[in-house]
């Protein structure tokens, strides 16, 4: 079996800031049924993986940059490590996620061990 992280993109990520407390309990809960789902099914490798806001890009000549980007509309929130027999089988994983009911996206990619 493979692993694959689903990394989840989101608009606005940073609005999770202004969500009240009954909103944020509300798609907490999506997110728990739908990882928990992946979970009851034993495909889940690792999960709870959330990225900070803050971070750095290091480019080929030894330039730092701060990131993300405020020209970049969508934002990597976090991701999971699922394990699967193939591509497809992660795909349909990926659907049901929160993040496509407020236009974000899913990125699947196949994890290769050295």
């Amino acid at each position: 079996m493979k692993e694959f992280a689903l990394l989840f993109r989101q608009p606005n990520f940073a609005d999770v800031d202004k969500l009240s407390p009954e909103e944020f309990k509300t798609i907490g809960k999506k997110w728990q049924d739908w990882a928990g789902n992946i979970a009851a099914q034993g495909k889940m490798a690792g999960s709870g993986l959330r990225l900070s806001l803050n971070g750095k890009v290091l480019k080929s000549g030894g330039v730092v940059t701060d990131g993300p980007f405020v020209e970049i509309k969508e934002m990597l929130g976090s991701f999971i490590v699922v394990k699967a027999d193939s591509m497809d089988e992660a795909t349909t994983l990926a659907h049901g996620c929160p993040a496509l009911d407020s236009n974000g996206s899913v990125e699947i990619r196949e994890i290769v061990k050295a």
